[in-house]
C-alpha cells in the first residue's frame, strides 16, 4: 500500500488513497499502523475515495490513532487538498469534498497554503449528542468534587470548549481532558479545548481530541473555539489561533454563516507498506 506522511502544524496523518489501490483497513490495522513506536506513527488517517456525487470531486474519511471514525478534521483537509493536488489527482485549485456528515470546500492559495471552508458551526446541544434539551451560552459538567464552565459547539465534529486564564502551558489537559472527553453528559464522546483569550483577535489554544489525546494542533476545534468567542461577543470576526505547532488564521461573520481556516501543510515522506 502507498501513502504519504503529512502534517499541519505537527498534527499529523498517514494518507492513502484509494483510487488507483485497492485498500481494506481494519481497526486493528489502524491501531498498530498509528503506534509511533512500532508503526507509522499519526494523529489521524486519512482516506481519499472517488466521489459518488454530483458536483463533489473526493470523498474524505477520517480515522483516530484508536480505530474509530471521525466526521471531521481541519488540519486533515488543508493536507488532503495538498495531498490530490501534489499527486495529480486534480489539477483544480478549489475542490470539493464529502466526509461523513458534510460537505466542504478546499481552497488552495499556494503550494502548501489551503483555506478551508468549514461550514456553519452548530450551537444546538441535541446536535452535538449533549445531555441537554436547549441552548445555553455555557453549561456546567461536574468534574471531581468541582463544576467546569465550558460552551458546546459542532463544526462537522462536536467540540467542549473552556476559556481559563491561567498561561495555557500550564493547564493538566493530560487530567482533566480525558474526564471531560468521557464524561456521561458526552454519550459519544467530545474533543475539549481550553482557549486563553490574549485580546479580541489573538488567542492561545491546546486540544485534547476524541480517540487520539492531545496533539499539537487541531483545525476544527481552532474554528469551534473561535466561534464560541465571536458568539458571546469575546473576538473579533478575525482572528489569530497560536496552537502548540504553529498559528492558524480563522474568519467568521457569523451567524449563518460559514467558518473559514487557512493554513499551512506540509508533505514529510512517501512510503510503501506491507500489510
Amino acid at each position: 500500500m502507498k501513502f504519504s506522511k503529512m502534517h499541519g502544524l505537527g498534527n499529523d496523518f498517514m494518507i492513502v488513497e484509494s483510487i488507483t489501490q485497492n485498500i481494506n483497513i481494519s481497526t486493528p490495522i489502524i491501531k498498530k499502523l498509528s503506534n509511533r513506536h512500532y508503526g507509522i506513527g499519526f494523529d489521524q488517517l486519512l482516506i481519499v475515495e472517488h466521489s459518488y456525487e454530483k458536483n463533489i470531486d473526493f470523498h474524505y474519511r477520517i480515522f483516530n490513532a484508536d480505530g474509530t471514525e471521525t466526521f471531521q478534521c481541519g488540519n486533515g483537509a488543508r493536507c488532503f487538498a495538498h495531498f490530490v493536488k501534489m499527486k495529480n489527482l486534480t489539477n483544480k485549485e478549489k475542490i470539493y469534498v464529502r466526509t461523513k456528515n458534510r460537505r466542504m470546500l478546499l481552497s488552495i492559495l499556494d503550494k502548501n497554503l489551503i483555506c478551508v471552508d468549514m461550514g456553519e458551526p452548530d450551537f444546538n446541544p441535541q446536535d452535538i449528542s449533549f445531555v441537554s434539551d436547549k441552548h445555553q451560552n455555557e453549561y456546567k459538567i461536574p468534574i471531581n468534587n468541582q463544576i467546569i464552565s465550558c460552551s458546546i459547539v459542532s463544526v462537522g465534529n462536536p467540540h467542549c470548549v473552556i476559556v481559563v486564564e491561567k498561561d495555557w502551558k500550564n493547564i493538566p489537559i493530560d487530567t482533566i481532558g480525558p474526564q471531560i472527553e468521557k464524561h456521561p453528559y458526552f454519550p459519544n464522546k467530545i474533543n475539549v479545548n481550553f482557549m486563553q483569550i490574549i485580546n479580541r483577535k489573538y488567542i492561545r489554544l491546546r486540544v485534547y481530541e476524541r480517540g487520539t489525546g492531545e496533539t499539537q494542533a487541531c483545525g476544527s476545534g481552532a474554528c469551534a473555539s473561535v466561534a464560541i468567542g465571536i458568539q458571546q461577543g469575546l473576538l473579533d470576526s478575525e482572528v489569530t489561533v497560536e496552537l502548540l505547532g504553529g498559528k492558524l488564521t480563522i474568519f467568521w461573520k457569523g451567524k449563518h454563516q460559514p467558518i473559514y481556516m487557512t493554513g499551512p501543510s506540509v508533505h514529510v515522506y512517501d512510503g510503501f507498506i506491507n500489510l
